[in-house]
């Protein structure tokens, strides 16, 4: 199980490392893919993967994909508005079909995958985000290593013991401890690349240490899903970590807080 888990981990950032240093189109496909296997893993455990609503799913996430590129809606809200209109339609057409929560787990996971991973292509496209995207990666499978190794080293109070047994208190602050030590490590590595001076590669430090933390909580969230549903992983895609979303989980919730601190404070 560990070699093919380390095996697929390798080829997992391999794939990162070509569709992000590519960027631009390649790029946005790549997550536009990655997106609709996340929303089909999802919609799957509300039993909807292949059905008229989950449809109307996968057609939101490409036309929020579609206008990243090429702006033609001219308002976000016009966007959540017209996929909220386009799947109660589709409720209330075939009802009674469709169960409530099917709608709105078809409504929210475009926002939940499609949208918040958006955000590592809207990094990308930062000045200096070529850069500045991995922090998006640091603080979350960086964070999620450093606290795997605090945790199985030293960890005794448990975090969340009802949803992740195996995560403890001291995992999680060994896990924002080693988010911040590898961001400046990596700030002064490649500082005349980013172009930003000592103080900021400290900010880019903060920056990370609220990803890190956040990470916890989309970590966390996919497991209370899970749970709730009695499933062991949303899919078995990539061998030895299960599917998309299973490695995902903390990507998702860090991508748009690295994107909008990166945005506003540098």
């Amino acid at each position: 199980m560990f070699k093919t888990r380390l095996l697929s981990g390798i080829v997992l950032v391999i794939a990162a490392l070509v569709l992000i240093i590519a960027g631009g189109d390649v790029l946005l496909s790549g997550l536009l893919a990655v997106s609709v296997i996340g929303l089909f893993e999802l919609y799957r455990v509300f039993h909807m993967e292949k059905s008229l609503l989950g449809y109307g799913g996968y057609l939101g996430a490409a036309v929020y994909y579609l206008n990243l590129r090429f702006s033609f809606i001219p308002d976000f809200e016009v966007f959540v508005l017209g996929l909220l209109i386009l799947l109660m339609a589709v409720y209330v057409l075939a009802f009674p079909k469709y169960r409530a929560e099917q709608v709105f787990a078809g409504f929210l996971g475009v926002f939940y995958v499609a949208v918040m991973l958006s955000c590592i292509y809207r990094t990308r496209m930062l000045p200096g985000g070529v850069y500045i995207v991995w922090l998006i990666f640091l603080c979350s499978w960086g964070c999620d290593t450093c606290a795997y190794c605090v945790g199985v080293l030293i960890g005794k109070h448990k975090m969340a013991p009802k949803l992740s047994p195996k995560k403890s208190v001291e995992g999680a602050v060994g896990g924002i401890l080693g988010t911040i030590l590898l961001t400046i490590l990596y700030g002064f590595a490649f500082q005349k690349q980013m172009q930003v001076a000592r103080e900021e590669i400290f900010i880019l430090a903060g920056i990370t240490a609220v990803g890190g933390l956040i990470s916890m909580i989309g970590d966390l969230a996919a497991s209370a899903v899970k749970r709730n549903y009695e499933i062991k992983d949303y899919g078995k895609l990539i061998p030895g970590h299960g599917g998309i979303l299973d490695r995902f989980d903390s990507v998702i919730f860090t991508a748009p807080i690295i994107y909008y601190l990166a945005h506003y404070i540098l």
